[in-house]
């Protein structure tokens, strides 16, 4: 019998032993997914921090484009005439060489005549940049194109006609710039 509790015993001993082993090795798979666990939340900590960085990095840079882009745009509406002023500049030049010669000048023909040219080249340089002069003389009372400054009597005109035009009216473009301001014939 002794021999049998000793087996038993031995087998107790055994049966002890693995689940010891079992535990053990429990506790080193636990360990290692707890590491590996770790080791993910490290690589994400990293990525995180690399978005972020991204996403400043970004965020400044679209800052710098808007400053650059308002800026633009600012001088872009700042100097928007500079072009038009330029071809404006040898008009006016012609304007004060006129000026110059008008002085000494008893050819009243000869002052005439560069008035008409300096006038002349100016409405080109006004066509070229879409700038037009409506006539109105003698057409239909249109408050899209016309200002009516006074009303006069006028047989030989339909009521509501242009009769006279004080100051003419232009278009840039397709847009009334400045009304033509007028005088309307009255109803008869």
């Amino acid at each position: 019998m002794n021999k049998k509790n000793n087996n038993d015993n031995e087998s107790h001993k055994h049966e002890k032993t693995q689940p010891d082993n079992n535990k053990e090795k429990e506790v080193k798979e636990n360990l290692a997914v707890e590491e590996n666990e770790h080791e993910k939340i490290h690589i994400m900590d990293a990525e995180i921090s690399d978005l972020k960085d991204k996403l400043l990095r970004k965020a400044a840079e679209f800052e710098n484009y808007k400053r650059r882009t308002e800026n633009d745009q600012f001088n872009l509406l700042k100097y928007a005439a500079e072009a038009f002023i330029i071809k404006l500049l040898p008009v006016v030049d012609d304007i004060e060489r006129s000026i110059l010669h008008i002085e000494g000048s008893k050819d009243i023909d000869s002052i005439k005549d560069g008035m008409k040219l300096i006038f002349d080249k100016l409405v080109k340089l006004l066509d070229d940049q879409g700038v037009k002069k409506f006539e109105s003389k003698g057409k239909p009372f249109d408050v899209n194109y016309h200002e009516a400054v006074m009303q006069r009597k006028d047989e030989n005109s339909l009521p509501h006609t242009v009769i006279d035009e004080l100051e003419s009216g232009y278009l840039y473009k397709d847009k009334v710039i400045r009304h033509a301001k007028v005088i309307v014939s009255e109803d008869n």
